[in-house]
């Protein structure tokens, strides 16, 4: 049996891993009596861990917000990824972080120990970032929207489109996708009675969180689909698909997702879908790529890939 202070330590890991908790589970897994978790459970809010309780056949633990920060307890996998994630976000497109990420970064790898230590520093060397610059995201915004869609809470706020034009919004957020370059928001806009994606970056003034709301479908069921489909041809009035005879992961390694959906058909061959305001600059851009292709819409995209097939055709007999 563990004795208490390691007990301690493993039962804030089990709070902290899981959301809700009987007492009978923890007791079989600390391997101890229901007593003895109540018990154990009164010295975790003496040291400022906010645990709740519940009586009743529903009954149970459940780790809550408090004043302040507590310590957290992380496992080898979680401390990695959150060094990595951290090193990212450094290099990132969240305003006014930077030097929190940094002091966070620095007091993370202190108290890590030396085998773990060393696997950091060799993810660290071994991954570069080469994404796109985009704009900068206030960071209290960004939170306040990924808090309101996990909390299913109704959130307004001033919104510039692309044109500079803004409008108060009110709607009801269903998740936040970062595609690279952008911080994007899926919702349902109650002005406009439709889904909206918004652009993170477009959003200013104070956010203000309001009623909760009742969670609806996602168009198509997938979040990032929605989104990449919103941003990538929804707003454009040429829409096509390319079909390429190359592996989706060679061509989505060119194409951000911010610009083109690519979906893999097998090991060989994938569907490029992208939109543009005109056929000859999609047609321009898909034979940059570099890789075989079919055109297999729109009839538009097709005559202008031939055209630009016999112009170059024509170049290359006149040299």
């Amino acid at each position: 049996m563990l004795d208490t202070s390691a007990r301690l330590l493993r039962l804030l890991a089990l709070l902290q891993a899981r959301r809700f908790w009987s007492g009978a589970d923890l007791a079989a897994r600390l391997e101890v009596t229901e007593r003895t978790v109540r018990r154990d459970v009164d010295r975790l809010r003496s040291l400022g861990y906010p645990v709740h309780s519940s009586t009743g056949v529903a009954g149970g633990y459940q780790l809550g917000a408090g004043a302040s920060l507590p310590p957290l307890l992380l496992d080898d996998a979680e401390a990695l990824a959150v060094a990595l994630g951290l090193r990212i976000a450094a290099a990132g497109t969240v305003a006014g972080i930077d030097e929190a990420v940094v002091r966070a970064l620095a007091k993370l790898e202190q108290v890590l120990p030396s085998r773990l230590r060393k696997r950091v520093r060799a993810l660290h060397s071994a991954v570069a970032s080469l994404s796109m610059a985009g704009p900068p995201v206030d960071a209290e915004i960004l939170s306040t929207l990924a808090a309101a869609s996990r909390d299913e809470t109704v959130v307004r706020f001033r919104y510039a489109d692309a044109r500079g034009r803004t409008s108060n919004r009110t709607v009801e957020p269903h998740g936040v996708v970062h595609t690279g370059p952008r911080w994007y928001i899926a919702a349902w806009d109650r002005s406009r009675d439709d889904w909206r994606v918004f652009r993170v970056d477009r959003i200013s003034g104070k956010v203000t969180t309001e009623r909760r709301f009742v969670r609806r479908d996602i168009p198509g069921g997938d979040l990032a689909a929605f989104v990449a489909r919103s941003i990538t041809t929804d707003p454009y009035a040429v829409r096509g698909r390319v079909l390429f005879h190359a592996p989706r992961e060679r061509i989505a390694q060119r194409v951000p997702p911010s610009i083109a959906r690519v979906t893999a058909l097998d090991d060989e061959r994938c569907v490029l879908e992208a939109g543009s305001t005109s056929a000859r600059s999609l047609a321009l851009h898909v034979a940059l790529l570099g890789e075989e292709f079919e055109v297999l819409e729109p009839e538009e995209l097709r005559a202008e890939v031939r055209t630009l097939a016999e112009r170059l055709a024509r170049a290359t007999a006149r040299a």
